[in-house]
């Protein structure tokens, strides 16, 4: 039998020479370092992810990725980090990292509320915690993704947050990943959030440049929630270079009698690809992944998830919202699996999109794969333009053009911000869109000039 051995690209090339070269002064015990090698064993059979991966489809990482970056490996903080940091009107504890590394000195750690805890995940990674690489693998729905792999395989740092048992948490926690570069170079970071019985609070990530550079970024959050608590996530993906190519994956294992809820905003970014693994750990509980993607010129936005449904009772919600210009391309992908024990399921997807001129494009792939025979489960996906009537309406009545479309388009947005539970941070979120569509609006009007 002949054996075929797949060409590696020039970038899967360096990527291996990286992960040799950098391998021995990874952070991680034993357990850790096995971790990573059987996770990048499995990227270097595989490569990287690709169009004929039907997971990958629309969005060619081979392809995107001709040359890898090199690794970044240190804190740069530069005076455009600090102008940044300053901007961020974001209350509460805030933990920032620079190129992937966590920096202490521009962290709030004086903030750290009572019951929680606080540690960069290299710190974590060199513990004896005999539970760490099954939280840091997450839900087994991910296990085969080569995105993730990598991310296994080279994560150099993060934070690891853990909640202790019945906090509550009266500000969010800030996790700010900024890249620094005025060079490329490439990113991996990942962080890790432990939710204790009947812990309540936020979390917000977000991911910019404050650097000119455009960067190679890969980087992962995990969340274990246990029972009874309330969690909510939100991630902005916002003021990246045009060229940036990222992958986010959030990976959560929830417990029972829990709630848990993520949004995440992607607006003036390159490449951006959100995966979400998601696991029903215990009964009762409810979890909604929705999100916003503002995208114009060549930007490609793609939400690709898989909410695994393992016990009975669950409620699991998502929405997506697609707003795509220029030549842009919006991609969503949503998988639910049910199954056969999870009787009383409760499942419904969502994905909408607008599409502002004929060169802008949209992927719309939901699925459900149901083994049980007591649920209710369904999704829905819409492309359409912007309602005429509704412009009608609005132009009728003396508005401009652009700025109808934008009340418009707002408030078509607005249907899934609506669902921030925290009121600063939804009015932050509807700032990022209302500046958005600002910019948008101005250059539509220059153009009819």
């Amino acid at each position: 039998m002949a054996i075929v051995t797949p060409l590696k690209t020039a970038a899967e090339q360096q990527l291996v020479q990286q992960y040799a070269d950098s391998k021995a002064e990874l952070p991680g015990g034993p357990a850790v370092r096995k971790l990573r090698e059987d996770a990048f064993a499995g990227f270097e059979a595989k490569g990287l992810p690709h169009r004929r991966l039907e997971s990958w489809r629309y969005t060619d990482l081979r392809t995107l990725l001709r040359e890898a970056r090199p690794l970044a490996d240190g804190v740069a903080v530069t005076a455009a980090v600090k102008a940044r940091l300053d901007e961020l009107k974001l209350e509460g504890l805030r933990l920032v990292l620079v190129d992937g590394v966590f920096a202490p000195e521009l962290s709030t750690l004086n903030a750290i509320p009572e019951g929680v805890s606080v540690q960069s995940l290299a710190e974590a990674l060199v513990s004896a915690r005999e539970d760490l690489t099954r939280i840091l693998a997450g839900p087994s729905v991910g296990n085969d993704d080569m995105g993730l792999a990598l991310n296994t395989a080279l994560m150099r740092d993060g934070v690891f947050v853990a909640i202790a048992d019945g906090v509550e948490l009266e500000q969010p926690i800030v996790i700010v990943s900024l890249a620094s570069g005025e060079e490329e170079r490439a990113v991996f970071h990942r962080s890790v959030v432990l939710a204790g019985q009947g812990a309540k609070g936020s979390i917000i990530e977000v991911s910019e440049a404050a650097g000119t550079a455009a960067q190679q970024i890969n980087g992962a959050i995990v969340f274990e929630t246990a029972d009874e608590s309330e969690i909510q996530h939100v991630r902005l993906v916002t003021r990246q270079q045009g060229a940036t190519v990222e992958v986010q994956s959030l990976l959560a294992t929830v417990g029972a009698h829990a709630k848990f809820d993520s949004f995440a905003l992607v607006a003036n970014a390159g490449t951006v690809r959100q995966q979400h693994f998601i696991r029903f750990a215990g009964e009762h509980s409810e979890i909604g992944l929705r999100g916003v993607n503002l995208i114009n010129k060549t930007q490609h936005s793609d939400v690709t998830l898989i909410v695994d449904h393992e016990v009975p009772h669950g409620i699991s919600r998502e929405l997506f919202k697609t707003i795509a210009g220029g030549e842009s391309t919006g991609v969503f992908q949503g998988k639910v699996i049910v199954r056969p024990h999870a009787q009383k399921t409760d499942g419904g997807m969502k994905s909408n999109a607008l599409l502002l001129n004929d060169g802008a494009t949209m992927f719309n792939k939901p699925e459900l794969e149901i083994f049980a025979d007591d649920v209710v489960c369904g999704h829905g996906a819409t492309v359409a333009q912007i309602d005429g009537e509704q412009l009608f309406y609005l132009m009728a009545r003396g508005l401009p053009r652009p700025q109808a479309e934008a009340l418009v388009l707002q408030a078509f947005a607005g249907e899934a911000v609506e669902f921030v539970a925290d009121e600063n941070v939804r009015e932050l979120v509807m700032a990022e869109v209302e500046s958005w569509l600002k910019a948008r609006e101005a250059a539509s009007e220059v153009s009819t000039v």
